[in-house]
């Protein structure tokens, strides 16, 4: 598997680590407080046969800009950077797809800036808080392996842990939003790995606190694709559901043999899904 070509990219709101790889149309993609680098992503994978792909660390991830300010961490400065970066790469516009909380950061692009966006994929995903509402996500006091998911976000946090430490912690960590948790060797199978940002991480537990953008979801033109397992533990199938009824004329596919990575536990019809779209 060949690495993805790391770029720096200076715009006005900052230099930028990307990493791009692929042909075609343009995809941007990132998440809230991951960490890429030139393994790539499995995610950002699923869209490199037919797709040139910007897989962006946000501030204070890997070589991006720290940032000077605490807002600069939002999700809404998230939004804002990625417009600056799309506009340096002389794009009038592209795909943006996000997976877990990258999917809240494109819900907040298609409300802002639809023009921007020939299509938005938002997967495994919500428009507005899920852990305080719903028990059957993971990060709700009353799902059975809260508090083990909770020791491992914080056990994987320190940039000191060894790389044997990381990949253990993470291996549990994932099996936990898998549907059939004995496949993970087989889902997890290429050298792709990445760090979390505990920066980005701990803002973004104080920001999902109060977020919902619910009553914006009609603001949303941009032709938008959401897609969900039907056993998602970490963002419920239920918010997919709710922002498939909000957005207008968005379109909804359940993967029904699936947690929260879709892409990978129903790799081929996952695929067959965005063949229809881009």
């Amino acid at each position: 598997m060949s690495e993805w070509k790391k770029e720096l990219i200076e715009t006005n709101r900052g230099r930028f680590e990307v990493f791009v790889k692929g042909e075609g149309e343009p995809v941007c993609i990132t998440h809230h407080y991951s960490e890429f680098n030139e393994s790539g992503d499995y995610f950002a994978e699923t869209f490199i046969e037919n797709n040139k792909v910007f897989l962006v660390n946000l501030k204070d991830a890997g070589n991006s800009d720290k940032a000077g300010n605490a807002h600069e961490l939002s999700m809404v400065d998230a939004v804002l950077d990625l417009e600056e970066i799309r506009k340096v790469y002389g794009y009038l516009s592209w795909t943006f797809a996000g997976h877990s909380t990258g999917g809240m950061i494109g819900v907040l692009y298609g409300i802002h800036f639809s023009s921007s966006l020939k299509s938005l994929i938002i997967v495994g995903s919500s428009a507005r808080e899920y852990s305080s509402t719903s028990s059957r996500c993971i990060y709700n006091e009353g799902h059975p392996k809260f508090k083990r998911m909770q020791e491992l976000m914080e056990l994987l946090k320190p940039q000191s842990l060894t790389g044997d430490e990381r990949n253990r912690l993470s291996k549990e960590r994932t099996q936990l939003s898998l549907f059939e948790p004995e496949n993970f060797e087989q889902y997890f199978s290429k050298n792709i790995s990445k760090k979390l940002s505990a920066n980005r991480l701990n803002f973004f537990s104080r920001e999902q606190l109060i977020f919902d953008v619910t009553r914006q979801l009609s603001a949303v033109r941009a032709k938008t694709i959401i897609l969900c397992g039907r056993h998602d533990v970490q963002c419920p199938v239920d918010f997919s559901i709710e922002m498939s009824e909000l957005i207008p004329n968005a379109s909804l596919h359940i993967f029904e043999q699936s947690n929260h990575y879709p892409f990978l536990e129903e790799e081929f019809e996952f695929k067959e899904v965005l063949k229809s779209v881009i």
